[in-house]
């Protein structure tokens, strides 16, 4: 579909960058995507962005304002610090389990593919702007019912938040939250067992706008951005929904028209390891980014069901795809790189190993250099 629009200033900085990035892989090499299959980098416009690049992209689509979105010329800073880096204002528990904020559903979507294994949706709450939050900080859900094995009102489920502090309308009175809806499946009879099935997740997936819930926090700070140092790399890896925190880092860097936008000359670098394209979440998105800002915004994804396989010929898992990086990312690191992983808990030993071992390749003790990190603040993990 094409406008006929007259070009404004920022469309045509658009157009001669999406033209300098035309044809260029969607993906890092080496590519999950068969041979070939270039990004097309077109102009699209739209009533809430100044200019979007179509791109080549996999997964599930992801419509209205979760959908890709651009700065544009209009600052977005009415929710920034003064100076905008200055954590020391960052607040928790605002709202607490006993005295929990009700809050209203705005949009639940699907955002996977037809082949993807499972349902993740992308699920919209309204804060009223009573619960404000930074990006890397999470939200907790109070699923409604009597939890039967301990005959009391369920707990609080957390959930890392998917939006930046302006939500993905730009109110400032929304989150964004990336949900996979927990089922079990017998493994004899490959049946679902609706009496395991993830009480919260579930909840959230089935709502309906309008619905209320219960949300408490925000929580945490372990992955809040530093964001003093423009120049600071941000390395993130992630599996499944994981990717939400990051989602929020890459849309305040690249999406919005924040004084982190403005001022970035850093390397944000995403690694997302997932089943198959299907899978990918947000990827559409992120490939805007990426064709936008080619020297800020490096995408790696690991896809364990589809290839490519990994150096020793086995599944491609998210370890394999940073250990192909290894000295770069030791590089960045040892330049003062921030490291984030964000995902399934069980990503954590792999990752630890791989690490493990480039250390010894490198004459380094292991736990030493992750202690040196961690002391340094550049190690962040939020595992569930």
């Amino acid at each position: 579909q094409s406008f006929h629009t007259a070009p404004s200033s920022a469309m045509l900085r658009t157009a001669l960058l999406a033209a300098a990035v035309a044809g260029s892989s969607a993906f890092m090499a080496p590519s999950v995507l068969p041979a070939g299959r270039n990004a097309r980098v077109q102009l699209r416009s739209g009533a809430r962005m100044s200019a979007i690049p179509t791109v080549e992209w996999a997964g599930g689509k992801v419509e209205g304002d979760s959908g890709p979105t651009v700065p544009g010329d209009k600052a977005l800073d009415f929710l920034e610090a003064n100076p905008y880096y200055d954590q020391s204002g960052v607040t928790v528990n605002i709202a607490k389990q006993k005295d929990p904020f009700i809050g209203k559903i705005l949009g639940v979507q699907r955002i996977v593919g037809p082949n993807a294994p499972g349902e993740i949706c992308n699920i919209i709450l309204d804060h009223q702007g009573k619960l404000p939050y930074w990006e890397g900080q999470s939200y907790g859900v109070l699923p409604p019912g009597i939890d039967p094995k301990k005959n009391k009102p369920y707990g609080v489920r957390l959930y890392s938040i998917a939006s930046t502090r302006y939500g993905d309308d730009k109110t400032g009175k929304t989150t964004t939250l990336c949900v996979r809806r927990a089922i079990y499946t017998d493994p004899e009879t490959g049946k679902e067992d609706p009496a395991k099935k993830g009480v919260c997740s579930n909840y959230l997936c089935d709502a309906k706008p309008g619905d209320e819930v219960k949300i408490t926090g925000p929580s945490g700070k372990v992955m809040l951005m530093p964001e003093e140092n423009p120049a600071t790399d941000y390395i993130m890896v992630a599996t499944g929904t994981g990717i939400a925190p990051f989602r929020s880092f890459l849309r305040r860097l690249f999406g919005e028209a924040t004084p982190a936008q403005k001022n970035y000359k850093g390397v944000a670098w995403l690694f997302l390891g997932v089943a198959n394209k299907d899978s990918l979440l947000y990827d559409e998105e992120f490939q805007v980014y990426k064709a936008l800002n080619p020297d800020n915004c490096r995408l790696d994804y690991a896809l364990s069901r589809e290839g490519p396989a990994n150096k020793k010929g086995g599944k491609m898992y998210v370890q394999d795809k940073v250990e192909e990086y290894a000295d770069e990312i030791f590089d960045r690191l040892d330049k003062g790189a921030h490291m984030y992983f964000c995902g399934l808990k069980g990503m954590m030993p792999g990752i630890q190993d791989m690490l493990a071992g480039v250390c010894e390749k490198k004459g380094l003790n292991f736990e030493e250099y992750l202690e040196g990190l961690r002391k340094k603040g550049q190690w962040h993990v939020e595992v569930y």
